[in-house]
Protein backbone atom coordinates (compact mmCIF):
# COMPACT_ATOMS: atom_id res chain seq x y z
CA UNK A 1 0.00 0.00 0.00
CA UNK A 2 1.38 3.79 -1.02
CA UNK A 3 0.82 6.29 1.37
CA UNK A 4 1.25 9.97 -0.38
CA UNK A 5 2.86 12.55 2.14
CA UNK A 6 1.59 15.99 2.23
CA UNK A 7 1.71 19.06 3.78
CA UNK A 8 -0.47 19.47 6.68
CA UNK A 9 -2.48 22.58 8.10
CA UNK A 10 0.63 24.70 8.50
CA UNK A 11 -1.01 27.72 9.69
CA UNK A 12 -2.50 29.02 6.18
CA UNK A 13 1.21 29.87 5.31
CA UNK A 14 1.79 29.90 1.23
CA UNK A 15 5.27 28.95 -0.78
CA UNK A 16 6.58 27.66 1.92
CA UNK A 17 10.50 26.62 1.64
CA UNK A 18 11.62 23.10 2.11
CA UNK A 19 14.83 23.93 4.13
CA UNK A 20 16.13 20.19 4.64
CA UNK A 21 15.11 16.56 3.59
CA UNK A 22 15.99 14.33 6.24
CA UNK A 23 14.86 11.18 4.18
CA UNK A 24 15.85 9.14 0.85
CA UNK A 25 15.16 7.28 -1.60
CA UNK A 26 14.68 3.51 0.01
CA UNK A 27 15.17 4.67 3.49
CA UNK A 28 12.98 2.47 6.54
CA UNK A 29 11.29 4.81 8.39
CA UNK A 30 8.87 4.61 11.58
CA UNK A 31 5.45 6.32 12.50
CA UNK A 32 6.20 10.42 13.89
CA UNK A 33 10.09 9.81 12.14
CA UNK A 34 10.76 13.26 10.64
CA UNK A 35 10.40 14.02 6.48
CA UNK A 36 10.99 17.28 5.80
CA UNK A 37 11.71 20.32 6.90
CA UNK A 38 9.90 23.74 6.30
CA UNK A 39 10.37 27.22 7.35
CA UNK A 40 7.84 29.55 8.24
CA UNK A 41 8.49 33.73 9.46
CA UNK A 42 7.91 32.59 12.88
CA UNK A 43 9.31 28.37 13.04
CA UNK A 44 10.88 25.86 11.82
CA UNK A 45 8.14 22.84 11.50
CA UNK A 46 9.04 19.10 10.70
CA UNK A 47 6.96 16.93 8.59
CA UNK A 48 6.69 13.78 10.57
CA UNK A 49 5.77 10.35 8.92
CA UNK A 50 2.08 9.13 8.83
CA UNK A 51 2.83 5.71 8.78
CA UNK A 52 5.98 3.10 8.88
CA UNK A 53 7.32 2.17 5.78
CA UNK A 54 10.02 2.51 2.84
CA UNK A 55 10.30 5.78 0.78
CA UNK A 56 9.31 4.83 -2.76
CA UNK A 57 9.58 8.79 -3.72
CA UNK A 58 10.37 12.17 -2.92
CA UNK A 59 8.53 14.35 -4.81
CA UNK A 60 10.18 17.91 -3.56
CA UNK A 61 14.12 19.12 -3.16
CA UNK A 62 15.45 21.92 -1.12
CA UNK A 63 14.65 25.70 -1.99
CA UNK A 64 11.05 24.50 -3.55
CA UNK A 65 8.17 26.10 -2.03
CA UNK A 66 5.27 24.62 -1.01
CA UNK A 67 1.37 24.82 0.93
CA UNK A 68 -0.62 23.26 2.80
CA UNK A 69 -2.01 19.89 0.83
CA UNK A 70 1.49 19.59 -1.44
CA UNK A 71 2.88 16.48 -2.05
CA UNK A 72 6.13 15.49 -0.49
CA UNK A 73 7.07 12.10 -0.66
CA UNK A 74 5.49 8.59 -1.40
CA UNK A 75 5.58 5.96 1.29
CA UNK A 76 5.57 2.32 0.95
CA UNK A 77 3.72 1.45 4.27
CA UNK A 78 3.50 -1.80 5.53
CA UNK A 79 5.37 -3.96 8.29
CA UNK A 80 7.22 -5.39 6.29
CA UNK A 81 10.31 -2.92 6.07
CA UNK A 82 12.39 -4.86 8.89
CA UNK A 83 14.07 -7.22 6.52
CA UNK A 84 15.05 -4.68 3.95
CA UNK A 85 16.20 -2.59 6.55
CA UNK A 86 18.71 -5.20 8.09
CA UNK A 87 19.58 -6.18 4.71
CA UNK A 88 20.57 -2.40 4.06
CA UNK A 89 22.35 -2.46 7.76
CA UNK A 90 24.17 -5.15 7.07
CA UNK A 91 25.33 -4.06 3.27
CA UNK A 92 26.45 -0.62 4.86
CA UNK A 93 28.39 -2.70 7.82
CA UNK A 94 31.28 -4.27 5.70
CA UNK A 95 32.04 -0.45 4.33
CA UNK A 96 33.32 0.79 7.43
CA UNK A 97 37.50 0.57 7.35
CA UNK A 98 38.38 -2.59 9.31
CA UNK A 99 41.08 -0.68 10.65
CA UNK A 100 39.36 2.07 12.19
CA UNK A 101 39.50 2.65 16.09
CA UNK A 102 36.42 1.84 18.45
CA UNK A 103 35.28 5.70 18.10
CA UNK A 104 35.85 6.10 14.75
CA UNK A 105 32.06 5.20 13.17
CA UNK A 106 31.58 8.59 15.00
CA UNK A 107 34.10 10.74 13.09
CA UNK A 108 33.54 8.73 10.25
CA UNK A 109 30.60 10.01 8.63
CA UNK A 110 31.11 13.72 8.85
CA UNK A 111 29.01 13.66 5.38
CA UNK A 112 26.06 15.50 6.98
CA UNK A 113 27.78 17.63 8.73
CA UNK A 114 30.61 19.26 6.68
CA UNK A 115 27.67 21.59 4.81
CA UNK A 116 28.82 25.03 4.98
CA UNK A 117 26.71 27.14 7.49
CA UNK A 118 23.86 25.83 10.86
CA UNK A 119 21.06 25.80 8.78
CA UNK A 120 22.49 23.03 6.71
CA UNK A 121 23.26 20.65 9.70
CA UNK A 122 20.86 17.59 9.39
CA UNK A 123 19.28 17.99 12.67
CA UNK A 124 16.14 18.48 13.87
CA UNK A 125 14.78 21.97 14.95
CA UNK A 126 14.70 21.05 18.33
CA UNK A 127 18.10 19.79 18.69
CA UNK A 128 19.20 23.11 16.46
CA UNK A 129 17.36 25.43 19.34
CA UNK A 130 19.33 22.93 21.96
CA UNK A 131 22.59 23.43 19.94
CA UNK A 132 22.27 27.57 19.63
CA UNK A 133 21.79 27.89 23.70
CA UNK A 134 24.81 26.28 24.16
CA UNK A 135 26.65 28.38 21.72
CA UNK A 136 27.52 24.77 19.37
CA UNK A 137 28.51 25.26 15.90
CA UNK A 138 26.93 22.11 14.51
CA UNK A 139 28.81 21.47 11.58
CA UNK A 140 31.60 20.48 13.57
CA UNK A 141 29.46 17.83 15.37
CA UNK A 142 29.79 14.20 14.01
CA UNK A 143 25.85 12.43 13.84
CA UNK A 144 25.69 9.21 15.56
CA UNK A 145 22.19 8.73 14.25
CA UNK A 146 20.52 7.39 11.15
CA UNK A 147 22.13 8.85 7.97
CA UNK A 148 24.54 10.65 10.07
CA UNK A 149 21.47 12.84 11.69
CA UNK A 150 22.55 14.55 14.62
CA UNK A 151 21.15 13.74 18.17
CA UNK A 152 20.73 15.97 21.27
CA UNK A 153 23.34 13.40 22.87
CA UNK A 154 26.10 14.35 20.30
CA UNK A 155 25.47 17.78 21.07
CA UNK A 156 25.86 16.70 24.72
CA UNK A 157 29.07 14.82 23.91
CA UNK A 158 30.63 18.12 21.93
CA UNK A 159 30.04 20.18 24.74
CA UNK A 160 31.51 17.79 27.21
CA UNK A 161 34.35 17.75 25.22
CA UNK A 162 34.67 21.48 23.95
CA UNK A 163 34.45 22.39 27.88
CA UNK A 164 36.76 19.87 29.11
CA UNK A 165 39.71 22.74 28.58
CA UNK A 166 37.09 25.51 31.05
CA UNK A 167 39.66 24.52 34.71
CA UNK A 168 42.28 26.54 32.56
CA UNK A 169 40.55 29.28 30.71
CA UNK A 170 37.12 30.48 29.88
CA UNK A 171 34.77 28.69 27.99
CA UNK A 172 32.37 30.93 27.10
CA UNK A 173 28.71 30.15 25.51
CA UNK A 174 26.57 33.03 23.56
CA UNK A 175 27.56 36.52 24.04
CA UNK A 176 30.68 35.74 26.06
CA UNK A 177 28.35 33.64 28.41
CA UNK A 178 30.13 30.72 30.08
CA UNK A 179 27.67 27.90 29.27
CA UNK A 180 25.53 26.48 31.92
CA UNK A 181 27.34 22.92 33.31
CA UNK A 182 26.16 20.05 32.25
CA UNK A 183 24.97 17.76 35.82
CA UNK A 184 24.31 13.62 35.91
CA UNK A 185 21.43 13.88 38.51
CA UNK A 186 20.73 9.99 38.42
CA UNK A 187 24.07 10.33 40.96
CA UNK A 188 22.35 11.64 43.28
CA UNK A 189 18.69 10.06 42.67
CA UNK A 190 16.32 8.38 39.93
CA UNK A 191 15.44 10.51 37.48
CA UNK A 192 13.67 10.42 34.39
CA UNK A 193 13.25 12.87 30.93
CA UNK A 194 10.01 14.22 29.94
CA UNK A 195 9.77 15.72 26.50
CA UNK A 196 9.07 19.44 26.99
CA UNK A 197 5.72 19.91 24.61
CA UNK A 198 6.83 21.20 20.96
CA UNK A 199 5.25 25.23 21.71
CA UNK A 200 7.98 24.79 24.24
CA UNK A 201 10.98 23.97 22.04
CA UNK A 202 10.25 26.40 19.65
CA UNK A 203 9.58 29.30 21.66
CA UNK A 204 12.38 28.62 24.43
CA UNK A 205 14.95 30.05 22.44
CA UNK A 206 13.09 32.79 21.21
CA UNK A 207 12.67 34.07 24.82
CA UNK A 208 16.29 32.98 25.84
CA UNK A 209 17.41 35.39 22.64
CA UNK A 210 14.78 38.23 23.80
CA UNK A 211 16.62 38.36 26.84
CA UNK A 212 19.80 38.27 26.03
CA UNK A 213 19.58 41.14 23.51
CA UNK A 214 16.96 43.42 24.86
CA UNK A 215 17.69 45.43 27.89
CA UNK A 216 14.86 45.10 30.25
CA UNK A 217 13.65 47.37 32.69
CA UNK A 218 10.51 46.55 34.71
CA UNK A 219 7.96 49.54 36.29
CA UNK A 220 5.18 48.40 38.91
CA UNK A 221 2.43 50.10 39.57
CA UNK A 222 -1.27 49.43 41.08
CA UNK A 223 -4.37 50.84 39.37
CA UNK A 224 -8.08 51.17 41.42
CA UNK A 225 -10.15 49.27 39.61
CA UNK A 226 -12.83 49.15 42.12
CA UNK A 227 -15.50 50.84 40.16
CA UNK A 228 -14.72 49.47 36.56
CA UNK A 229 -14.89 45.66 38.82
CA UNK A 230 -18.83 46.23 39.62
CA UNK A 231 -19.65 47.54 35.94
CA UNK A 232 -17.50 44.66 34.47
CA UNK A 233 -19.67 42.48 37.00
CA UNK A 234 -22.75 43.20 35.23
CA UNK A 235 -21.94 43.25 31.81
CA UNK A 236 -20.69 39.74 32.52
CA UNK A 237 -23.89 38.45 33.94
CA UNK A 238 -25.56 39.80 30.84
CA UNK A 239 -23.07 38.04 28.43
CA UNK A 240 -23.24 34.60 30.09
CA UNK A 241 -27.03 34.50 29.08
CA UNK A 242 -25.61 35.08 25.31
CA UNK A 243 -22.77 32.25 25.45
CA UNK A 244 -19.68 34.75 26.45
CA UNK A 245 -17.61 36.38 29.69
CA UNK A 246 -16.37 39.70 29.97
CA UNK A 247 -12.98 39.87 31.87
CA UNK A 248 -10.42 41.95 33.26
CA UNK A 249 -8.68 41.56 30.47
CA UNK A 250 -11.10 42.74 27.92
CA UNK A 251 -10.80 46.73 29.53
CA UNK A 252 -7.10 46.02 30.28
CA UNK A 253 -6.72 45.81 26.42
CA UNK A 254 -9.18 48.86 26.04
CA UNK A 255 -6.86 51.00 28.07
CA UNK A 256 -3.69 49.77 26.74
CA UNK A 257 -4.74 50.92 23.40
CA UNK A 258 -5.54 54.66 24.86
CA UNK A 259 -2.63 54.48 26.33
CA UNK A 260 -0.71 53.25 23.33
CA UNK A 261 -1.81 56.17 21.33
CA UNK A 262 -1.12 58.49 24.02
CA UNK A 263 2.99 56.77 24.16
CA UNK A 264 3.38 55.82 20.76
CA UNK A 265 6.81 54.92 21.22
CA UNK A 266 5.33 51.65 23.82
CA UNK A 267 4.13 50.62 20.57
CA UNK A 268 7.37 50.67 18.44
CA UNK A 269 9.60 48.50 17.21
CA UNK A 270 13.16 49.17 16.55
CA UNK A 271 14.50 49.75 13.29
CA UNK A 272 17.07 46.90 12.19
CA UNK A 273 19.43 49.65 11.88
CA UNK A 274 19.57 50.50 15.49
CA UNK A 275 18.96 54.44 14.64
CA UNK A 276 15.41 54.71 14.53
CA UNK A 277 12.09 53.36 16.12
CA UNK A 278 9.03 52.15 13.85
CA UNK A 279 5.94 54.40 14.35
CA UNK A 280 3.09 51.93 14.25
CA UNK A 281 -0.32 53.51 13.79
CA UNK A 282 -1.84 50.36 14.28
CA UNK A 283 -3.08 48.50 17.52
CA UNK A 284 -2.85 44.93 17.77
CA UNK A 285 -2.87 43.62 21.46
CA UNK A 286 -1.68 40.13 22.15
CA UNK A 287 -2.58 38.05 25.25
CA UNK A 288 -0.55 34.91 26.86
CA UNK A 289 -2.78 31.85 26.79
CA UNK A 290 -2.04 29.27 29.17
CA UNK A 291 -2.62 26.04 27.56
CA UNK A 292 -1.40 22.43 27.76
CA UNK A 293 0.99 22.49 24.90
CA UNK A 294 2.61 25.45 26.78
CA UNK A 295 2.31 29.26 26.48
CA UNK A 296 0.87 30.87 23.04
CA UNK A 297 -0.03 34.54 22.09
CA UNK A 298 -3.43 34.74 20.26
CA UNK A 299 -3.59 38.70 18.83
CA UNK A 300 -6.66 41.01 18.77
CA UNK A 301 -6.43 42.17 15.21
CA UNK A 302 -6.91 46.51 15.18
CA UNK A 303 -8.12 46.79 19.36
CA UNK A 304 -8.73 50.14 18.95
CA UNK A 305 -11.79 49.53 16.41
CA UNK A 306 -13.76 47.79 18.74
CA UNK A 307 -15.77 48.07 21.88
CA UNK A 308 -15.47 45.90 24.75
CA UNK A 309 -18.02 43.26 23.65
CA UNK A 310 -16.83 42.07 20.55
CA UNK A 311 -12.86 42.04 22.22
CA UNK A 312 -14.64 39.85 24.71
CA UNK A 313 -16.02 37.83 22.46
CA UNK A 314 -12.68 37.42 20.39
CA UNK A 315 -10.70 36.69 23.78
CA UNK A 316 -13.18 34.24 24.10
CA UNK A 317 -12.67 32.64 20.76
CA UNK A 318 -8.69 32.68 20.42
CA UNK A 319 -8.94 31.38 24.15
CA UNK A 320 -10.74 28.68 23.29
CA UNK A 321 -8.70 27.88 19.83
CA UNK A 322 -5.23 27.95 21.73
CA UNK A 323 -6.17 25.51 24.26
CA UNK A 324 -8.23 22.81 21.61
CA UNK A 325 -4.44 23.37 19.39
CA UNK A 326 -6.82 25.14 16.58
CA UNK A 327 -4.84 28.86 16.43
CA UNK A 328 -3.79 29.33 12.73
CA UNK A 329 -0.70 31.46 12.16
CA UNK A 330 -1.98 34.78 11.56
CA UNK A 331 -4.06 34.62 14.68
CA UNK A 332 -0.57 34.77 16.31
CA UNK A 333 0.98 37.22 13.95
CA UNK A 334 1.20 40.89 14.12
CA UNK A 335 0.85 42.07 17.51
CA UNK A 336 2.61 45.53 18.44
CA UNK A 337 2.03 45.00 22.13
CA UNK A 338 1.72 42.13 24.82
CA UNK A 339 -0.42 41.82 27.71
CA UNK A 340 0.30 38.79 30.00
CA UNK A 341 -2.00 38.06 32.78
CA UNK A 342 -1.82 35.65 35.94
CA UNK A 343 -4.80 37.07 37.36
CA UNK A 344 -6.66 34.07 37.27
CA UNK A 345 -2.87 32.00 39.31
CA UNK A 346 -1.99 34.69 41.97
CA UNK A 347 0.90 36.70 42.46
CA UNK A 348 2.04 40.42 43.53
CA UNK A 349 4.18 41.00 40.37
CA UNK A 350 6.42 39.58 38.47
CA UNK A 351 8.95 40.13 35.00
CA UNK A 352 7.30 39.57 31.53
CA UNK A 353 9.93 38.88 29.20
CA UNK A 354 9.47 41.26 26.10
CA UNK A 355 8.58 39.46 23.19
CA UNK A 356 10.67 40.93 20.23
CA UNK A 357 10.29 42.83 17.98
CA UNK A 358 7.70 44.69 20.18
CA UNK A 359 9.16 46.95 22.83
CA UNK A 360 7.30 46.55 25.59
CA UNK A 361 4.73 43.97 27.46
CA UNK A 362 2.30 44.35 30.45
CA UNK A 363 2.20 41.49 33.13
CA UNK A 364 -1.12 41.21 35.34
CA UNK A 365 -1.30 39.81 38.91
CA UNK A 366 -4.84 38.81 40.74
CA UNK A 367 -6.08 42.10 42.25
CA UNK A 368 -6.72 42.68 45.62
CA UNK A 369 -8.71 44.99 48.55
CA UNK A 370 -6.10 47.00 50.39
CA UNK A 371 -6.98 49.92 52.58
CA UNK A 372 -6.60 53.02 50.58
CA UNK A 373 -6.58 57.08 51.71
CA UNK A 374 -9.62 59.04 50.99
CA UNK A 375 -8.91 62.65 51.46
CA UNK A 376 -12.77 63.50 50.97
CA UNK A 377 -13.60 61.04 54.42
CA UNK A 378 -10.60 61.34 56.21
CA UNK A 379 -9.80 57.80 56.29
CA UNK A 380 -8.82 54.45 54.84
CA UNK A 381 -11.48 52.53 52.61
CA UNK A 382 -10.96 49.31 50.84
CA UNK A 383 -10.65 49.72 47.76
CA UNK A 384 -9.68 46.37 44.90
CA UNK A 385 -6.42 47.13 43.88
CA UNK A 386 -4.94 46.05 40.55
CA UNK A 387 -0.66 45.54 40.13
CA UNK A 388 0.61 46.58 36.90
CA UNK A 389 3.68 45.25 35.99
CA UNK A 390 5.45 46.78 32.81
CA UNK A 391 8.36 45.36 31.07
CA UNK A 392 10.12 47.14 28.50
CA UNK A 393 13.19 47.62 26.01
CA UNK A 394 15.76 50.26 27.57
CA UNK A 395 17.03 51.13 24.05
CA UNK A 396 13.22 52.42 22.89
CA UNK A 397 11.96 53.44 26.38
CA UNK A 398 13.30 55.10 29.12
CA UNK A 399 12.43 54.92 33.03
CA UNK A 400 10.24 57.90 32.45
CA UNK A 401 8.36 56.89 29.43
CA UNK A 402 7.65 53.60 31.33
CA UNK A 403 6.63 55.41 33.88
CA UNK A 404 4.27 57.61 32.31
CA UNK A 405 2.54 54.88 30.25
CA UNK A 406 1.91 52.86 33.72
CA UNK A 407 0.19 56.41 35.05
CA UNK A 408 -1.84 56.53 31.93
CA UNK A 409 -3.25 53.12 32.44
CA UNK A 410 -3.55 53.42 36.35
CA UNK A 411 -5.61 56.62 34.91
CA UNK A 412 -7.74 55.19 32.43
CA UNK A 413 -8.71 52.12 34.67
CA UNK A 414 -9.63 54.37 37.66
CA UNK A 415 -12.71 55.34 35.48
CA UNK A 416 -14.53 53.21 33.47
CA UNK A 417 -16.23 56.61 31.38
CA UNK A 418 -12.67 57.23 30.33
CA UNK A 419 -12.37 54.31 27.85
CA UNK A 420 -15.54 55.54 26.40
CA UNK A 421 -13.27 58.98 24.92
Amino acid sequence: MTIDVKVPDIGDFDKVPVISILVSVGDIVALEDPLVELESDKATMEVPSPAAGKVLEIKVAEGDTVSEGSLLLILEGDGAAAAPSAAKAAAVAPAAPPTAPPTAPVASAPAAVTDAGFGKAHASPSVRAFARQLDIDLTKVNGTGRKGRILREDVTLMLKTTSAPAAVGAVSGGMGIPPMPVVDFSKFGPVENVEMPRVKKLSGPALHRAWLNIPHVTVDEEADITDLDAYRKELDTAAKEKGYRVTLLSFVIKACVSALKDHWEVNSSIHPDGDKLIKKNFYNIGFAADTPQGLMVPVIKDADRKGIVQISKELGTLSLAAREGKLKGPDMQGATFTISSLGGIGGTGFTPIVNAPEVAILGLTRAKIAPVWDKASETFVPRLMQPLSLSFDHRAIDGALGARFNATLKHLLGDVRRLML
